[in-house]
């Protein structure tokens, strides 16, 4: 009987907010609806676990989604994650990570108010929360509050001074990225060990590359023919049809007469964030003094700050970095970020720092 009387109240709990997100999400292919009756579960564990599934399984599916300078989740698929996230959080309000994954789901989906609010539910539960003051002080500073910013600025002094140097090492960075203008060719020559980095773009459905990688590669071509000295940094892993992107550039390039000893494939990197990660290591290990990165140039900005942010736990040190624009879109129109390419940077950014978007197991993702 008492079971019985649990499973009633939590299936009433749930029901209403299940509801109302189902119907919320009605349009063909945009969402994955749950199956699970959750009234046939006893305890409040079993309800929040399942909760749990069916937030990686809406984050899991469907599959990526890519453009020039982005790669993402679907964005309706990433409300259902956020509200199932927050129906587990009404059964167990001691778990900020809850809250936090929520949030950074909003993110993903370009609803910086909606986050900032979550993120502050966090500082309302726990007001000395290091990650919590860190993300208010780069979202407030996004949406132009920089009193706000400020004031989670120096919670984060009295907290963590170390967190708020690089919180603010973040942003300088950023600051000097996107005031620098974009180019379509390499305009100086650098000392020292050289490496040309080329990023992957998504493959298409049969495994074969999408004319933005091929135009990545014949910019890629062009500068290992003009510095034939340069290592060539060539990272992309998801895959399509068995095929990897790392591993098609590589062939495309030998193809055209570059050796192949030269290149180092990164067959794993499911994002630009890890691009930025994996590439570090071979930075590191070939101590290479100077990198220039290939990609679109509605995304070149984003790989340089993500590429600066990992060598600094990486190394090497003092490495330099700069970019070349393939143009997916006249550089004149790209003189100024987006919001969307500013939000992008700095979510990645935060990522590749360290800050785990998603940390409610087993929904967990850097």
């Amino acid at each position: 009987m008492k079971k019985n009387l649990i499973a009633l109240a939590l299936s009433g709990l749930l029901s209403l907010s299940s509801t109302s997100i189902l119907a919320a999400d009605t349009a063909p292919q945009q969402s994955i609806q749950a199956t699970v009756e959750y009234s046939q579960f006893i305890t409040k564990r079993q309800v929040v676990d399942q909760l749990l599934a069916d937030a990686v399984s809406a984050f899991k599916s469907p599959a990526r989604i890519s453009h020039a300078g982005f790669t993402a989740k679907m964005p309706s698929n990433m409300e259902i994650v956020t509200n199932r996230l927050l129906e587990a959080y009404q059964l167990e309000p001691y778990r900020t990570d809850l809250l936090i994954s929520a949030a950074n789901a909003q993110i993903y989906n370009k609803n910086v108010d909606r986050a900032i609010e979550l993120f502050e539910q966090v500082l309302a539960v726990a007001p000395q929360d290091v990650d919590a003051h860190a993300y208010l002080a780069v979202w407030q500073q996004f949406k132009g509050n920089s009193q706000a910013s400020l004031e989670h600025m120096n919670a984060l002094k009295s907290l963590n001074a170390g967190r708020a140097d690089d919180i603010q090492r973040i942003f300088d960075t950023v600051n000097r990225i996107v005031a620098t203008p974009l180019k379509e060719k390499q305009d100086k020559a650098y000392e020292g060990n050289t490496a040309i980095i080329t990023l992957g773009y998504a493959l298409n459905p049969d495994g074969s590359m999408h004319d933005i990688l091929v135009q990545r590669l014949e910019m890629t071509l062009a500068m290992a023919k003009a510095e034939p000295d340069s290592l060539i940094v060539l990272t992309g892993g998801v895959p399509r049809n068995h095929k990897t992107e790392g591993k098609l550039m590589a062939d495309w390039l030998v193809e055209k007469g570059i050796a192949r000893e030269r290149i180092i494939e990164d067959n794993y990197a499911r994002s630009t964030v890890e691009n930025a990660l994996y590439s570090s290591y071979a930075l590191a290990r070939h101590d290479i003094d100077h990198a220039t990165i290939i990609s679109s140039a509605s995304h070149v900005r984003r790989g340089q700050a993500l590429f600066e942010i990992a060598s600094w736990q990486t190394g090497p040190k003092g490495i330099t970095f700069d970019t070349v624009s393939a143009a997916d879109k006249p550089l004149d129109e790209l003189k100024v970020p987006s919001d969307g390419e500013l939000l992008g940077i700095y979510r990645d950014a935060l990522r590749t720092y360290g800050m785990w978007s998603y940390r409610s197991y087993p929904l967990e993702q850097r």
